[in-house]
């Protein structure tokens, strides 16, 4: 899957395995929505964050050397820079991982709400 595609369960897992984390679907931490989990990432790998508004739309940007990424949220964005610059412009995600939004009962606008509920 394209990095930059990512979002919810899949941009958090991708992100944890950039860390070096062995995840399952309820394992995954809220990277991409929550700051106390995202916010250090960004912090610790020099990331800047702009704000790109385009006519009615608008979009986070993430920079980090030479990569960046676009996202609706800033975490998004940072999170998917992050994971472009740790593992490329495509990963293969675990086919639980990959399919589970699709059939999911808790999505909302930003992703997978699973991990919330189990707490």
């Amino acid at each position: 899957m394209k990095t930059v595609e990512l979002s919810g369960t899949q941009l958090d897992w991708a992100v944890g395995r950039c860390r070096g984390l062995v995840l399952a679907l309820h394992g995954v931490v809220p990277y991409s929505t929550d700051w106390v989990h995202g916010g250090p990432i960004i912090e610790r790998e020099g990331m800047s964050l702009e704000f790109r508004p385009m006519g009615s739309m608008h979009e986070w940007v993430a920079l980090s050397g030479d990569e960046y990424a676009g996202g609706e949220t800033p975490l998004i964005a940072a999170m998917r820079c992050y994971v472009a610059s740790k593992l490329g412009e495509e990963i293969d995600l675990p086919v639980e991982i990959r399919d589970h939004e699709q059939d999911c009962p808790a999505m909302d606008g930003f992703g997978c709400k699973c991990e919330e509920e189990v707490k």
